[in-house]
């Protein structure tokens, strides 16, 4: 199931421009030819806008496509009715429209039951502002997301807007606003932009969009009537008065009387109007090009013009026409009408099934009369029950009231359903009043989408329902009409009818996209079955849910939670974890804590655990009310049971210094104690911890992240809160050894940062000396003599920048090798109860790395000719083995052989007994190292101890 599918493409395309009757071809009558010319400019100029609102890649697959943008081959397409403001009359109320209309009366509890007609004044879309959408502009919108990121920042303002449980339906019109307004948006936006830049993508985020708003117009319709049936349930006993029952109703009186008493038929009834409401738009989209069927009130005008035309012996017919003007003269003759009246006539019952759909029963009998056929008005008048006010009582002034309804409705119904067995009459005309007589097998071949087959099953079965109902409660005194089998055979079931509709071939895949099966168990009223099935989705196709799809749902949980509907926290909390997870990825920080707070309190900790930026949030979680000592508590376990590493075993095997996912983890999670004042000393001994355990596996750019995580104040802080606490600075002795690590491995990093600058000051800066090809003119040994001195310039900085630097790398190298007072990685303080495998991993720390760290000080001084400091580099022991191998390559590359020779001295000193931190093979590897040194110091006129000679 996916959402970038080009059939849907095409009919978003088609949502947007609008579906249009499609425009006659060249051929006209002579009547046409013989009117005005301001006629024929008008139809020209429309003619030619519908061409240019056309792409190329419309025209060239007009002919192939299932999707085009106007009708072809008698195929009306309504794959997606793009939906307006929900209007499910008396039950939600008005709601804003494009235009202004008249009553939708194809509703059995609205129109058929004659209530008021509902003001639909309200605001207008936004569709209609005058806003002036540049090229320049369009391009911008869709570059920068289309606006639809705001979207998370409205709906959390919605529900701050609106917290209290009785303020739900506040709620979730100010949802379904917020979406109606960035769809509307979106259409416009698209309409002024080129194909291209409009990608498939762009065009599902706009399906997606529209779902939600049609789903949340669902939501708000079903739980506005039931909160109404409930409201009536409890003053129910309170305000019941003794009434008798008229001995005579009124098939208008009985349906009302089951509207009110049984809550299926009624939300039934709510689900149809509102995928009716959902079709109007494209109801309102087509029908504004309906002129182009006639320009004047005259039925088959093209018909009657060679009629006339024959009679006036101008011409003769081709072929058998009709002579005959009446409506049944076609069938009762067997004869044919004009092409141009047979195409007009195909477009028109289209257009006038399309009407249908949208609950636009008043608009079709205007587009009827309007073009010349006030007789199938008239047809459509036959489905609307009866009702004779006069029987219960007169008017004020002793006046008939009006009567409404049929009241041989039996009759036209059976009627209906005897045509819908004629193969001759067009499938639409079949459909259309299928629809009014509730016949569901001429509905279905017209139906097209998901949204038409469950519309056309539920108001079939309504139509069973009430007509069950009427002939139950008859007090016409006349035998009614029977219908056929197949009418009372018709499911009345929501579960048949789903299961039904998702046998159907040409609606299975669609029936199973996500806001699709959504709506079903919403419909269907099993909110706890919506709860499982979102939850599902989250743990098998986390990665196909759109950003937008989670937030539709995370809210939704919370609506029905927030209205006690759905008892299952656990598929609750795993659609709010998603979407705070996807709002840490989105870096929507000001969200998270809002909807972290309506997670349980264990859950709101390990959420806050995987934010990064983490004191941003943790400011914004004590301004929600959350118990951030709890969080951050919980956080300081997770990280100890993080970053343990068995210093036992080999470390220098398979060892990886890159940084992984797991190491980022343990780097940001230092995040959470830099937040609090009073966990200052905590966060430097979880530091502690970890840098440890990074340069253990020789991940120094890791540890260094880890260093400066914290604030350079960190060790002030420890003692300002100490003070604050006990009135005076003195640490325990935990905290002592703390600090005196934390500096430990600051020292170290120094150094291998120097290091690092040295290595690449001898190797990456040395100027290369020029060279004089052979044979070269004497312009050239001129020019070679010239590169020769910027060369021994440029050779004389580097010796001095390569002295300097080579001093500053042996001073901090030096730091660590006599690290003061015990040394590196040495405790000072002895504690009550020490921390036993802290001190087994220091010990082994020391031994992992001074003896590299001295190698690569004898290296550099060697390389520098300091001989004999090469003898110093024992203090450098307490490093890591690897970069004691640098530091040595660093001393004798700097070619300082006689300190490289002092280095003996120091690694023998019972000072620092830095030879115990030595292996055999490692101090064979020094001697070897100090026997270089020593031969190379001859070369300067000293001894093989570095001291100059007589």
């Amino acid at each position: 199931m996916t959402l970038d599918q080009r059939p849907r493409q095409m009919r978003l395309e088609a949502m947007l421009e609008g579906e249009s009757p499609a425009v006659r071809g060249q051929e006209q009558s002579r009547t046409f030819r013989r009117r005005s010319a301001n006629v024929n400019i008008q139809k020209l100029a429309l003619q030619m806008l519908d061409e240019s609102i056309a792409s190329p890649l419309e025209t060239r697959n007009a002919a192939t496509s299932s999707f085009s943008r106007t009708p072809v081959h008698g195929v009306l397409r309504y794959t997606s009715y793009a939906p307006k403001a929900i209007d499910v009359s008396t039950i939600l109320g008005p709601t804003p429209r494009k235009t202004p209309q008249k009553q939708d009366n194809i509703s059995f509890q609205t129109s058929l039951l004659q209530h008021q007609p509902q003001n639909n004044s309200g605001t207008q879309y936004l569709e209609d502002m005058t806003e002036d959408l540049t090229t320049t502009n369009v391009g911008l919108l869709i570059e920068e997301g289309l606006g639809c990121k705001g979207l998370f920042q409205d709906f959390m303002q919605i529900m701050k807007s609106f917290p209290s449980g009785n303020q739900s339906f506040s709620l979730l019109q100010g949802y379904e606003k917020t979406c109606r307004e960035q769809v509307t948006m979106l259409k416009k936006t698209f309409r002024g932009a080129t194909r291209d830049s409009v990608s498939q993508q762009k065009y599902a985020l706009l399906h997606l969009l529209n779902e939600e708003r049609n789903t949340w117009q669902l939501v708000m319709s079903l739980f506005k009537d039931q909160v109404e049936a409930e409201q009536k349930d409890e003053m129910g006993e309170d305000m019941a008065v003794d009434q008798e029952t008229p001995l005579r109703r009124s098939d208008k009186e009985v349906a009302e009387s089951l509207f009110e008493k049984h809550s299926d038929v009624r939300q039934c009834q709510c689900v149809v109007d509102w995928l009716e409401s959902c079709a109007q738009e494209s109801v309102d989209n087509y029908t504004e090009n309906v002129h182009f069927f006639s320009d004047r009130a005259v039925a088959w005008e093209n018909t009657l013009s060679k009629l006339k035309s024959k009679e006036s012996g101008l011409f003769g017919s081709e072929r058998p026409m009709v002579d005959e003007m009446d409506p049944d003269a076609p069938i009762r003759q067997n004869k044919l009408l004009d092409d141009l009246d047979k195409d007009d006539e195909r477009r028109l019952l289209q257009t006038l099934f399309l009407c249908l759909r949208g609950g636009r029963v008043d608009l079709a009998q205007d587009m009827c009369r309007s073009h010349g056929q006030s007789w199938r008005a008239a047809t459509l008048e036959g489905w609307r029950l009866h009702h004779d006010p006069n029987f219960s009582s007169l008017s004020e002034d002793g006046s008939l009231s009006t009567i409404e309804g049929n009241p041989y409705r039996d009759i036209w119904k059976s009627v209906c359903w005897n045509m819908a067995k004629e193969p001759k009459y067009d499938i639409h005309e079949k459909a259309m009043y299928g629809v009014l007589s509730g016949n569901l097998r001429a509905m279905l071949p017209a139906c097209k989408s998901w949204s038409d087959h469950l519309w056309a099953h539920l108001r079939a079965g309504i139509d069973v329902w009430v007509e069950q109902e009427i002939r139950l409660h008859q007090t016409i005194p006349r035998t009614l009409e029977n219908l056929p089998p197949e009418y009372w055979d018709q499911l009345t079931d929501k579960e048949s009818i789903f299961q039904k509709i998702e046998s159907y071939e040409d609606v299975r895949q669609e029936s199973q996209e996500w806001y699709h099966v959504i709506q079903k168990h919403i419909i269907l009223g099993n909110i706890d079955k919506v709860l499982e099935v979102m939850a599902q989705w989250i743990h098998t196709d986390r990665a196909k849910l759109h950003t937008h799809l989670i937030r539709f749902m995370a809210h939704l949980v919370l609506f029905f939670r927030g209205t006690r509907q759905g008892f299952r926290d656990d598929y609750v909390n795993v659609i709010l974890e998603a979407y705070v997870d996807d709002l840490i990825q989105e870096n929507n920080k000001s969200l998270v804590p809002h909807y972290i707070a309506t997670l349980p309190p264990q859950l709101q900790i390990l959420m806050y655990y995987r934010i990064r930026r983490r004191q941003q949030c943790m400011e914004l979680a004590r301004e929600a009310g959350l118990d951030v000592q709890s969080i951050i508590k919980t956080v300081v376990e997770n990280i100890r049971s993080h970053h343990i590493i068995d210093f036992s075993q080999n470390l220098e095997a398979n060892i990886d210094t890159n940084i992984t996912e797991d190491d980022k983890k343990k780097i940001e999670s230092i995040d959470w104690l830099v937040f609090d004042p009073n966990q200052r000393s905590e966060a430097l001994k979880q530091a502690n911890a970890i840098m440890r355990a990074f340069v253990a596996v020789k991940k120094l750019t890791a540890a260094k992240e880890i260093f400066d995580k914290l604030p350079p104040d960190s060790i002030d802080v420890v003692f300002k809160v100490q003070l604050m606490q006990t009135g005076a600075t003195d640490l325990s002795e935990e905290d002592e050894n703390s600090i005196r690590e934390f500096i430990c491995h600051r020292a170290y990093l120094d150094a291998m940062d120097s290091f690092n600058d040295w290595f690449n000051t001898y190797h990456h800066t040395q100027p290369t000396k020029p060279t004089l090809s052979h044979g070269a003119t004497f312009t050239e040994k001129v020019a070679h003599e010239h590169r020769i001195k910027q060369y021994e310039a440029e050779m004389e900085r580097w010796r001095h920048n390569l002295i300097s630097q080579t001093k500053t790398t042996k001073g901090k190298m030096y730091n660590v090798l006599l690290f003061a007072d015990g040394g590196w990685m040495v405790d000072q303080k002895e504690e009550e109860e020490p921390d036993e495998s802290r001190q087994q991993q220091m010990k082994l720390l020391r031994q992992l790395v001074l003896p590299g760290l001295c190698f690569l000080l004898h290296k550099t001084l060697h390389t520098s000719q300091q001989y004999a400091e090469c003898l110093q580099l024992a203090d450098v022991i307490a490093s890591e083995q690897h970069l004691l191998y640098k530091v040595n390559k660093t001393l004798h590359t700097s070619q300082q052989y006689a300190e490289c020779l002092q280095l003996a001295d120091v690694i023998a000193s019972e000072q620092h007994l830095l030879y115990k931190v030595f292996r055999k093979d490692e101090l064979q590897q020094l001697l070897k190292m100090l026997r270089d040194s020593a031969l190379a110091v001859l070369d300067q006129n000293r001894d093989t101890l570095g001291y100059e000679l007589d």
